[in-house]
């Protein structure tokens, strides 16, 4: 069964970043794996604008806005926000930045995601990181990180574990079958899980990398590919 596309954004509608054409690099992974700091150390190494769609998506909340209340009821539940929303969020963001290359954190989290923000964008990822890292692991530092995030009891992340497994791993394995997803084994060490990381940007980057820092973020990720 194909994947249906919301009408209302491919009909007569060309995103501006069809001009840009901007470099994108997917990165999933499971809630509170670490993908924030991780693509924080990719920005500094390689000079990426890092976007996560959770902060994206945070702001709004905070906006007052009409959609902040319906993404916050939304987050509440476990589930996921409509990719109209997201996308028009990314897409503010891109053109409002001076960089050509971005990190999108969290996003897509299912096929809808995908074939939407790739039919309005025009843009195909140049790859997809996806860190893997186990529920178990993930869970621990979600309740150990203690940002008083509302989204951040143990019913919701469960729900959370739920909903990112059983949507995202449709859009890894459509990746996969592009032979464009980049899989870490965040299970690992720290150092060795960003060293798994520059193995992966080094080359794309052209072999240049910006400046080393000692310590490295962690990681990410929690389903397998088929």
């Amino acid at each position: 069964m194909g994947t249906i596309v919301h009408a209302a954004y491919t009909d007569g509608r060309k995103s501006a970043l069809s001009v840009k054409k901007p470099k994108v690099v997917f990165v999933l992974g499971g809630p509170g794996s670490g993908k924030g700091t991780q693509c924080a150390n990719i920005v500094e190494h390689f000079g990426y604008t890092h976007l996560s769609a959770g902060d994206l998506l945070r702001a709004e909340i905070s906006s007052g806005s009409e959609n902040g209340t319906m993404i916050q009821n939304m987050i509440s539940e476990g589930k996921i926000v409509p990719p109209e929303v997201t996308i028009k969020l990314l897409e503010k963001a891109i053109m409002e930045s001076a960089n050509d290359k971005f990190l999108i954190d969290g996003f897509p989290r299912n096929e809808e995601n995908r074939a939407t923000f790739e039919a309005v964008t025009g843009i195909v990822p140049e790859f997809v990181l996806f860190f893997d890292c186990s529920e178990e692991e993930m869970e621990r530092r979600i309740l150990n990180r203690n940002q008083g995030r509302v989204d951040d009891n143990i019913n919701t992340i469960r729900k959370r574990f739920k909903v990112f497994v059983e949507s995202s791993l449709a859009v890894i394995n459509y990746y996969n079958s592009k032979g464009k997803v980049r899989k870490i084994d965040a299970d690992k060490p720290v150092a060795e899980v960003f060293e798994a990381v520059k193995a992966v940007f080094t080359p794309v980057n052209g072999g240049k990398v910006n400046f080393c820092i000692d310590m490295v973020g962690c990681c990410v990720g929690a389903i397998q590919l088929s």
